[in-house]
């Protein structure tokens, strides 16, 4: 199954539908499955009388001056189709579920910091579509199950995906703690996809966590590390969003796990495996053993095969072999 791309715009349109245009087609260059953005209001993100929060004097006017015009939703969405690219948005209130089921998108995301409420997570679940949701600060192995049962009050035979998610903007390599991905895989593979919303600078995690079992990755992106705004400083630039989506395919094709006893590049490589040999004349009625008998190289159409060594010893020779001559299926017939 190919890997679930999400290249995060965020907010990185600085409010500029040029960029957001921009920002698709770069997603959609890279190789992204979608491309997603962040549908919130100053006015329903944040406590009007919020002050000096997270370094912020004003977290409100901040928000005012980042959201998303709502007026662009439908012309982003008609490019997004127009383009090939899934759009994405994540609604941070009612009136943003209702406007992007309005616009046809095929999943919600629920982001990290809302994970852990209830209400919300219910709110957002109550649109019937797949949901796909942050594990983020505050998550646990035991309230991922909460998540779980949350959106199945809501849903019956609900499409989840939880990604596990650092929080820090941007994450420590130190903190990213990709073995939680292995624990979710083992606990809860079975019932949902698991995958990694990732916000450590570089492009090694993602290909990592989908290694250890991550259908999905999701990662910021920006146009300019140099752009003025909260989200550009720790994104990708299109050029590094295209490598790291290369490291994820190339991920997923190597850890393909095949029941074939041969890859398709190791048939022409059969012949240097070992068939079993006569160690030095053995005459007919001789009794194969351990003294007469050894493995050497090739391994040829009718030869015996080294694995089958021990089934040898203790039959009984049919014919004259001379030293170094291949025993063969058709001589124990």
């Amino acid at each position: 199954m190919e890997t679930f791309v999400i290249a995060e715009a965020g907010a990185n349109h600085n409010r500029d539908i040029k960029n957001a245009f921009a920002l698709i087609d770069a997603a959609a260059s890279a190789g992204a499955t979608a491309v997603k953005f962040q549908t919130y209001s100053s006015e329903t993100l944040y406590c009007k009388n919020t002050k000096d929060f997270a370094g912020y004097k004003n977290i409100n006017k901040l928000i005012k001056d980042i959201e998303l015009p709502r007026s662009w939703q439908k012309e982003l969405k008609m490019y997004c189709d127009d383009t090939g690219i899934e759009f994405m948005s994540t609604p941070f209130d009612e009136a943003a579920v209702d406007e992007l089921v309005s616009l046809g998108v095929k999943r919600l995301k629920i982001a990290g910091f809302e994970s852990t409420d209830p209400r919300f997570v219910k709110m957002v679940s109550s649109a019937g579509l797949p949901v796909i949701v942050s594990a983020g600060i505050g998550s646990s192995l035991k309230s991922i199950r909460n998540i779980i049962n949350w959106i199945s009050e809501k849903q019956q035979s609900p499409d989840i995906t939880v990604l596990h998610c650092n929080n820090a903007y941007p994450t420590p390599n130190s903190d990213i703690n990709l073995n939680r991905i292995d624990s979710m895989v083992s606990k809860y593979g079975g019932e949902i996809k698991i995958g990694l919303s990732d916000h450590t600078e570089g492009i090694l995690a993602p290909a990592l966590a989908v290694a250890k079992g991550a259908t999905c990755i999701e990662k910021h992106f920006t146009l300019s590390r140099r752009l003025p705004g909260p989200d550009h400083s720790f994104a990708l630039e299109p050029e590094d969003l295209k490598e790291m989506i290369n490291l994820i395919r190339m991920s997923t094709t190597m850890c393909i796990d095949s029941d074939n006893l041969y890859t398709n590049s190791e048939k022409k490589f059969v012949k240097a495996m070992r068939s079993v040999v006569a160690k030095g004349n053995i005459l007919p009625g001789d009794v194969f053993s351990e003294e007469n008998l050894t493995t050497k190289r090739p391994f040829l159409p009718g030869n015996i095969h080294c694995s089958r060594f021990f089934d040898l010893v203790g039959k009984t020779a049919k014919k004259h072999y001379n030293s170094d001559q291949f025993i063969e299926d058709g001589d124990l017939k």
